[in-house]
């Protein structure tokens, strides 16, 4: 719409250049036709009543001819004037010859021969010309106004109901696209595209609804699965002292202990599945809430022989400070890390630590085959599994690291993988008190 009243302006600019061009080259009556034949028709009637009345030409009254003339003597005295215009000036001066030279046309009049006087008529071209020029340029003005205002309102009728309409209409599908779908697209009584502004608008309310309706259906399938998971940990749970149980009661069976023990672990990776599945179905709802309180750092190292049941880590002493720490939670960050590297490496495990400004440091490193530099970014991600691992035998679900970083965001504390040429290190800058 910018354009078209670009264009009316360059136009409205074009037509005012031509009307002064065209002033401009017919100010002297250089275009002018110059009227070189007398009226006839007049100029004998004139000419044979004033002839016929030369002694009494007031009779030239009577005929009440609607031109403006005089009738001059063998000498050039004016004899009548017809007193159409008052330009006396000129008529008390006017002579044949000076008629001759303005292009006037004139008759002489006879009478048996002789001529008693001329008439002459004051058809004066130049004035006829401006007249005309005048009113051809007013003519010409009155139009190009006439045009443009009828452009600019054509304009904006078609701004008004169809350029705004579509504009909005793009605005609405620019809304819909980014799954904006609360901004109801306004319809104006005489839009001429209302019945499509009614149906796309009912298309975002039933979008809208099918929407609600899918996160409301995702929601209650979250609830379940955190509910399934929560009442799964139970049996597990007994399963695994069970399995106590009868480790107690049978020392001396190798064989059954053997199974047990496996019956154990089984239960065990089952129990941390779960763990996780439901850790992350209650951040998935928004639900999941960690408590930080002050822990003497020394809770690290009781973490970490906690989950280290293959005596593959080697750990230095952390620093005696205080850190602010949800400890059931930081556990948990702990054993996924460690496990997952017993699973992905199954090589010793150094842990060291350091004091950087408001953190306590904690490096996790093992000696496996790492992570690709190209992956490195992507294995704190939900369900991501490194590339050569997807095939191989090692159970896994893509959980692990993605819980431990979330728990770490949780705990104002930050996860840091990095890979070396050693193997894959994992940082956690855990907040001091």
């Amino acid at each position: 719409m910018n354009n078209y009243y670009k264009v009316l302006i360059s136009l409205a600019i074009l037509f005012l250049l031509g009307l002064c061009f065209t002033a401009f080259l017919t100010r002297d009556g250089s275009f002018a036709v110059s009227n070189n034949q007398p009226d006839s028709v007049i100029l004998n009637d004139i000419s044979e009543t004033a002839a016929s009345n030369w002694t009494d030409l007031s009779i030239l009254v009577e005929k009440g001819y609607k031109v403006d003339y005089v009738i001059l003597d063998d000498n050039n005295k004016v004899r009548y004037d017809a007193q159409i215009n008052n330009n006396t000036e000129l008529k008390k001066n006017i002579t044949v010859e000076k008629a001759i030279n303005k292009k006037y046309s004139y008759m002489y009049i006879e009478k048996d021969g002789d001529i008693l006087g001329t008439v002459i008529l004051f058809n004066d071209s130049s004035y006829i010309y401006n007249r005309m020029r005048f009113s051809m340029i007013l003519g010409f003005a009155a139009f190009g106004v006439v045009f443009l205002l009828g452009a600019l309102f054509y304009g904006s009728y078609i701004k008004k109901h169809i350029v705004i309409p579509f504009d909005n209409m793009k605005g609405f599908a620019e809304n819909v696209a980014m799954g904006n779908l609360n901004e109801p697209l306004l319809m104006d009584q005489d839009n001429m595209f209302g019945a499509f502004t009614e149906s796309f608008d009912i298309m975002r309310e039933e979008l809208a609804h099918s929407r609600q309706r899918e996160i409301d259906l995702q929601r209650r399938e979250k609830e379940l699965i955190a509910s399934l998971s929560h009442d799964l940990k139970t049996p597990i749970t007994g399963i695994k002292l069970t399995t106590e149980l009868l480790k107690a009661k049978n020392p001396d069976d190798a064989y059954i202990q053997d199974k047990l023990d496996n019956i154990y672990m089984k239960a065990d990776q089952i129990d941390n599945l779960v763990s996780d599945i439901f850790t992350s179905t209650l951040d998935d709802l928004g639900e999941f809430k960690v408590n930080c309180q002050d822990e003497q750092s020394m809770v690290l190292s009781a973490i970490i022989k906690k989950y280290d049941d293959k005596n593959l880590v080697t750990a230095s002493e952390p620093p005696g400070v205080v850190l602010s720490i949800d400890k059931k939670r930081m556990s948990q960050v702990i054993g996924n890390i460690i496990s997952n590297s017993y699973k992905y490496a199954g090589t010793s495990i150094n842990i060291s630590y350091k004091v950087i400004d408001d953190y306590l440091e904690m490096r996790i490193q093992d000696f496996g085959p790492g992570v690709p530099e190209s992956e490195i970014t992507l294995i704190t991600n939900k369900f991501y599994r490194g590339k050569q691992w997807i095939d191989s035998e090692a159970e896994g679900n893509g959980l692990g690291l993605y819980i431990a970083r979330i728990l770490m965001e949780k705990m104002n504390g930050e996860l840091l993988p990095e890979s070396s040429d050693e193997g894959l290190v994992v940082s956690l800058l855990i907040p001091l008190s």
